[in-house]
């Protein structure tokens, strides 16, 4: 696993959440109340829209886009019986940064 640092460990609090760049990939970071850090593509399932203007209620992530909810705890959605998902992302917390694995890197394209 390749772990890349997203933010400070202190960036999202208990009933949040957040979305951070690492490259050119987006990183929703939800922690549910009562719950765990959790991190997912920043990216809506349904229509492959950013998860920019989205709603979190502390236990919902909601994509304003067309209204999808995905259950933060699990990334499954919860408003329309498919079964879209948001993708997880492995996290950890290494000392005061929060690092992700973002899956394979990919070698540059070679220039023609």
């Amino acid at each position: 696993m390749a772990f890349t640092s997203i933010c400070s460990a202190d960036a999202v609090g208990e009933g949040s959440m957040g979305l951070f760049q690492a490259g050119k990939k987006s990183v929703l970071l939800v922690w549910p109340a009562g719950g765990e850090l959790k991190a997912y593509r920043g990216r809506c399932p349904h229509a492959d829209m950013p998860l920019t203007e989205s709603s979190f209620d502390g236990r919902k992530v909601t994509c304003l886009h067309h209204n999808w909810g995905f259950e933060c705890d699990t990334g499954k959605c919860v408003t329309h019986a498919v079964r879209n998902a948001l993708h997880p992302y492995p996290l950890r917390i290494d000392g005061e940064e929060i690092q992700v694995d973002l899956g394979p890197v990919r070698e540059p394209r070679a220039k023609s």
